[in-house]
């Protein structure tokens, strides 16, 4: 059994249903939309959203019909908001498989990630689910947020470290605490509660992010070389972030010459590995990752102690060692 399987067994019974759910959740009379949100809910990735609203509703509660609509409110919400971001970025990949926007180009996948937006709007007032609509909508106004203030600074090639924070909090940990907080919500949590379960979901999501930026850095076995995405878009993540920060100016220098031509000339990447790793810049990213990590763990050591607790604890933990 997957580690991530072992994690899912006190909800087992919920995700299955909740599956059923959300295909319920996104049908249309249209044939080319039923078509491709059947091609969306078929590629589903790890369940990582569903799997915290569940394990937050159980460790406080006992899960019930609010605690599906909270799921399936930041499934059809985030998906909506993914395939708008695949437009923005013209991704034609989107977790190994082809992108709506590769299948159906720009003008359908925009529409699509509207129809999935407003399905989760409705989804929301039909059950009078305002409160968690409100968790919800604020995570997506951050993300937008967060998106604006990466692509604006990607052009500079200026982010510092708080600058980071600041955009991985909107981009990604904002959606993580408010799976947390809807979970809390939906099983009638009180208001200082929910505002710890919050927090645990947001400290969980920064520890995910830096997890996900330190792949750029790892080389594979195979070639020996890194993979270098996040370079070439010329994102700068922390491990490069801090290591550009103890340079010198001319070293800077060098490196920002080295990103700025990275798309014609590949061999620049494992250059600016190699000035990373000298730097100590992914061991520095290791250890804020697992100080984010340690806050996550501690939240849940006041919180009840059960099943669902220990679940999300391996599932913090899993967000740290996995491989991919």
């Amino acid at each position: 059994m997957s580690k991530l399987n072992e994690i899912k067994l006190p909800i087992l019974d919920d995700i299955q249903k909740f599956e059923h759910y959300f295909k319920e959740s996104v049908k249309s009379k249209v044939p080319l939309l039923d078509i491709i949100t059947n091609y969306i809910v078929r590629r589903k990735g790890k369940q990582m959203r569903p799997m915290l609203v569940f394990l937050s509703a159980k460790m406080l509660g006992e899960i019930n019909e609010s605690t599906h609509n909270a799921a399936a409110l930041i499934e059809l919400l985030h998906t909506a908001t993914l395939i708008h971001d695949d437009v923005v970025d013209e991704s034609y990949i989107r977790r190994g498989f082809f992108s709506v926007k590769a299948l159906w180009r720009s003008k359908v996948a925009v529409l699509v990630g509207d129809f999935l937006l407003s399905k989760g709007l409705l989804l929301a007032t039909k059950n009078k689910e305002l409160k968690l609509l409100e968790i919800v909508s604020e995570a997506v106004k951050e993300m937008a947020e967060g998106e604006l203030l990466q692509i604006e600074k990607t052009r500079r090639l200026n982010i510092t470290e708080d600058i980071y924070f600041d955009i991985i909090s909107k981009k990604t940990a904002t959606l993580i605490a408010s799976c947390t907080a809807s979970g809390a919500e939906s099983v009638g949590a009180d208001e200082e509660t929910i505002k710890k379960m919050k927090e645990f979901g947001y400290y969980a999501g920064i520890a995910f992010q830096i997890k996900d930026d330190l792949f750029d850095y790892k080389r594979s076995n195979l070639t020996g070389k890194p993979t270098g995405n996040d370079i070439q878009e010329k994102k700068m993540t922390l491990p490069l972030i801090h290591a550009m920060s103890i340079s010198t100016s001319k070293e800077k220098r060098n490196i920002l010459k080295l990103i700025k031509k990275v798309k014609k000339k590949k061999n620049n990447i494992s250059e600016i590995v190699t000035f990373v790793e000298n730097k100590g810049g992914i061991e520095y990213a290791q250890k804020k990752m697992n100080e984010f990590h340690n806050k996550a763990i501690n939240i849940l050591d006041i919180l009840p102690k059960n099943s669902a607790n220990s679940s999300l604890k391996e599932l913090v933990n899993y967000i740290i060692i996995r491989n991919k």
